[in-house]
């Protein structure tokens, strides 16, 4: 289909005016729940808008990038694996993206020019924030990944004092110098050094649905009874992490608010307000994860 006739469907589709359009890419985008997200708000603000669910393989992406943005779409979010090429593609990047080094929401301008943000890590501050947490100096990060790159340089930037522990010290050391500050632990040494913390972030896949595992009940038993504990994984909602720091007695933060939260910068790019979290928005996305 060319982008003639692109356009006539759109026109057919909405007879009364095309509504403001975005959407999540990703590829494989076996099932996302940002379209849940944006049209809840969508509803909530009586805006005339639509998000939708766009798989792009990634030979298609830069294409299919400037074909929406031709369709008169506001922006996109991206997930795996386009992050870094969205970095590319986009002409100009917020303060957030360039210490990312990735991009997870593009905002396409009337000029054609398109903005690359990365949201994951002002997301994740919020949810500390919504949950009542006040942000500890010391925080030890697990993980190095492209999750835990945009965490780290947020609490970078918030002014936390950060140790980062990998699997392989190399990368965390990479993720360490790449950012400009914080410190390496050895994956066999972060949990005797865990009493010295005030906040332990798991941004590995640990305890997600289906991943392994870790005896992190042994762990936290090591930990300050003050210490916060947070998981970025929100499938399951209550991880063995957070399940052990319950019956340790210590706060968590699920990974449910640092979902939502990602997506209000771009909601707000897009359809021009700045969304609200409430109980029942959150109580709609555990309906499918549950």
């Amino acid at each position: 289909m060319n982008l003639a006739d692109a356009k006539a469907e759109l026109a057919a589709l909405f007879p009364h005016g095309q509504p403001i359009l975005a959407a999540v890419t990703g590829w494989p985008l076996a099932y996302t729940r940002s379209p849940i997200l944006h049209n809840y708000w969508c509803a909530a603000y009586g805006i005339d808008g639509l998000y939708l669910r766009l798989p792009l393989a990634p030979e298609r992406f830069v294409a299919g990038v400037h074909a929406l943005q031709a369709l008169g779409f506001a922006g996109l979010n991206v997930t795996i694996p386009h992050k870094e090429a969205a970095y590319s593609l986009a002409g100009k990047h917020t303060h957030q993206a360039r210490r990312a080094g990735a991009v997870n929401t593009l905002v396409f301008s009337p000029v054609g020019t398109i903005l690359g943000d990365c949201t994951d890590g002002t997301g994740y501050l919020d949810s500390l924030d919504q949950a009542g947490i006040t942000l500890p100096r010391k925080t030890l990060v697990l993980g190095a990944g492209g999750a835990s790159r945009a965490v780290c340089a947020a609490l970078l930037d918030a002014g936390c004092d950060l140790a980062i522990a990998n699997r392989t010290r190399g990368r965390a050391q990479s993720l360490v110098e790449a950012l400009g500050g914080g410190t390496v632990l050895d994956w066999q040494e972060w949990p005797e050094a865990l009493a010295s913390y005030g906040l332990l972030t798991n941004t590995t896949s640990l305890g997600m649905a289906g991943q392994e595992t870790h005896d992190w009940a042994a762990t936290l038993a090591l930990a300050s009874s003050d210490l916060v504990v947070s998981d970025i994984v929100y499938m399951p909602l209550e991880t063995p992490l957070l399940a052990a720091a319950r019956a340790r007695g210590l706060e968590g933060v699920d990974g449910l608010g640092m979902l939502i939260n990602q997506a209000r910068p771009g909601f707000a790019a897009w359809f021009g307000r700045e969304p609200q979290v409430d109980d029942t928005l959150r109580a709609r996305l555990i309906e499918t994860i549950d």
